[in-house]
Order: C-alpha cells, then sequence, then structure tokens
C-alpha cells in the first residue's frame, strides 16, 4: 500500500510534463503560424498568452485571429509596448483587495473581542455587586470597572486605527480601480472598461426602450507612421485622434481604446445610422488635419480612420454586435480606407 503515494505522484508529474510539451508546441505552432522572430520579449508575450497569465494578451490575440487580421510584430509590438504594464495593475489591484479584505476581518475580529471582554466584565461586576457585603467587595467592583474602562479605551482605539486603515485601503484600492480602466498612452477608458460599459450600456437602453450603437474604429496605414516616423511620433498621433474621438463624438458617447491603433466608441440614444452619420462626420474633420512632427517639422500627411458600425439590439446581442462593427469595419478597409460601413 506505501507504493500508491508513489505512483500518483508519478502520474501527476507525467501530467505536468505533457501540458508542458503541449504548450511548448503550441507556442511553436504559433510563431511558424504567424512567421513571428523568436526573439525573449516574443517568447514571454506568446508564452503569456498562450499559458493563460496574461489574460488580456490572450483575449487581444483570439480577437485578431477570429476577425481576419494579421499578428505580425509591428502589431504585437504595437500592443505590448501600448499596456506593458497591464498584468501589474491588475496584480497591484488584486493586493489592494486582499490587503482591504483582511483589514476588514481584523476589524470584525477587534469588534467580536471587544464585545467579548466587556460582556465578561460587566458579568463579573454584576456578580460583586450582587456579593457585595462590604469595603473589600466595592474596592474590587471600582478596580474591576477601572479595568474595564482601560480596556475599552484600548480597544476604541484599536478599532479607530483599523478604521482609518479601512479608509485608507479603500481610497486607495478606488484609485487602483481607476487606473486599471484607464489606457495609460491616451487616457481614454481602456478595453476591460469598454466592456464592462457596453454591458451596462445595453441594459439601460433596453430598460429606456432607446437604441445603441457601436463603432470599430482603425487607423489607415498606422504602419507606415511608425516607420517613417518613429514609435514615438505614432503614440502622439493615436493620442491625438483619441482627442478628436473625446472632443467630437458628443457628450451622451463613451469612447476607449480597444488596443493597438483600434478604438471603440458607443454611442447611447443613436440608431446605426444617426451613429454612422455623427462618426463619418468626425471621419471628414480629422481627415482635413494636416498633423506634423513636431520632432523633425516634417508633416505625417493624412491621418485617416476607418470604422464600422452596428446597432445592439438588446441587452443579450452585445458580443454579437461587437462582431458585426468589426465585420463592417473589415469591409470598410477592404473597400479603400477612409469610410464608414454599417454592420
Amino acid at each position: 500500500m506505501r507504493d500508491k503515494p508513489d505512483r500518483r505522484a508519478h502520474t501527476t508529474g507525467t501530467r505536468a510534463k505533457a501540458a508542458r510539451t503541449e504548450l511548448l508546441d503550441d507556442i511553436g505552432a504559433f510563431f511558424a503560424r504567424h512567421d513571428l522572430e523568436v526573439t525573449a520579449p516574443n517568447m514571454a508575450a506568446v508564452c503569456g498568452a498562450l499559458s493563460g497569465s496574461s489574460p488580456e494578451l490572450a483575449s487581444a490575440l483570439v480577437q485578431r485571429e477570429a476577425c481576419g487580421e494579421p499578428i505580425d510584430q509591428r502589431w504585437l509590438d504595437t500592443v505590448l509596448r501600448n499596456d506593458p504594464d497591464g498584468n501589474a495593475r491588475i496584480a497591484a489591484l488584486e493586493q489592494l483587495s486582499e490587503k482591504l479584505e483582511y483589514a476588514l476581518t481584523r476589524f470584525a475580529q477587534t469588534a467580536r473581542d471587544a464585545q467579548t471582554e466587556t460582556s465578561d466584565h460587566r458579568g463579573a461586576i454584576g456578580d460583586q455587586i450582587e456579593a457585595l457585603a462590604g469595603p473589600q467587595e466595592f474596592a474590587q467592583v471600582i478596580d474591576l470597572s477601572r479595568a474595564m474602562l482601560s480596556r475599552i479605551e484600548q480597544i476604541e482605539a484599536a478599532m479607530a486605527r483599523s478604521e482609518l486603515e479601512i479608509y485608507r485601503l479603500r481610497e486607495s484600492l478606488a484609485r487602483a480601480r481607476s487606473e486599471a480602466d484607464v489606457d495609460h498612452l491616451t487616457r481614454l477608458p481602456n478595453r476591460r472598461a469598454f466592456e464592462r460599459q457596453l454591458v451596462a450600456a445595453a441594459i439601460e437602453a433596453r430598460d429606456k426602450g432607446e437604441p445603441l450603437s457601436i463603432a470599430f474604429c482603425d487607423v489607415d496605414h498606422f504602419k507606415q507612421v511608425n516607420d517613417r516616423h518613429g514609435h514615438a511620433a505614432g503614440d502622439r498621433v493615436l493620442c491625438a485622434l483619441a482627442a478628436s474621438f473625446r472632443e467630437m463624438a458628443g457628450d451622451h458617447c463613451f469612447t476607449a481604446r480597444h488596443g493597438g491603433e483600434e478604438f471603440v466608441l458607443l454611442f447611447s440614444g443613436l440608431a446605426k445610422e444617426a451613429a454612422k452619420g455623427r462618426l463619418d462626420a468626425i471621419r471628414r474633420a480629422q481627415a482635413g488635419r494636416i498633423l506634423m512632427n513636431r520632432d523633425t517639422g516634417q508633416p505625417f500627411g493624412r491621418i485617416t480612420f476607418s470604422g464600422g458600425v452596428a446597432q445592439v439590439d438588446d441587452d443579450a446581442d452585445t458580443r454579437a454586435a461587437l462582431a458585426r462593427a468589426d465585420a463592417a469595419l473589415y469591409r470598410a478597409k477592404q473597400q479603400g480606407r477612409n469610410r464608414i460601413e454599417l454592420g
């Protein structure tokens, strides 16, 4: 019978080895399928995505493959450069949540201890009062009362410190949650914030009986901007376009950076035809601008974008609406770019 644990350990080790082998095979196939260079940053990124340790990158890869867009070195570099600390921010958020939970547990335990100790003191004082027969017993009641007051003061101080710690942790957690929802480059909401907003907006649209439309936008020929002017200049172009979306989309539009050179907009209260008209106005205004590279003084030329618009039919239609908008964006790209298509 003593060999059973050894057999179980052997089986577990065999399965773990098989899982590692399968992961390495998947990584190799991924590199071959997308013709990526085998570099340390690429290996770390692909391993994180395929192993599940980087869920946001995994989601980005799945969506990119699903819409038929290439997963090339330029796109992978853009994703990694524009959200290098995404996992770190999520980890910090989880750590703060754990600290807050621990502080609340300690506070609750302190409150229980206070209740128990004061109850014990009250019981002891009651017994002494009932047995009161002379100065000695009276002195014991006074001593117990003083001890009870002293302990209550200590517990109140501990509870006050716990309350202050909880308040500070909640403030830090709120800041961390807010930062985790913001794209660090453009300061727009990021994909994580957008996905949560999409669900809430769909439910609100259903309850109010109002339309809700979604738009996917992608900067045209963005690789050429990076190749000719460098990634830092490309980042400034993304920031300029983000500002245009934020300023021109309207108060009832939620604008987010979806990843890379992709942006997504939620038009509350607008059917897809009206949303297309609003987005097309932004497209025309953007196409009429000439952006300059402030480092070299050379013009970027016209920076345009393509877009796809779809309507969210009900609160269960969010994923299908996303797919329709993405397909419409793909058609806009195929039909010459710098245009908006309906899905």
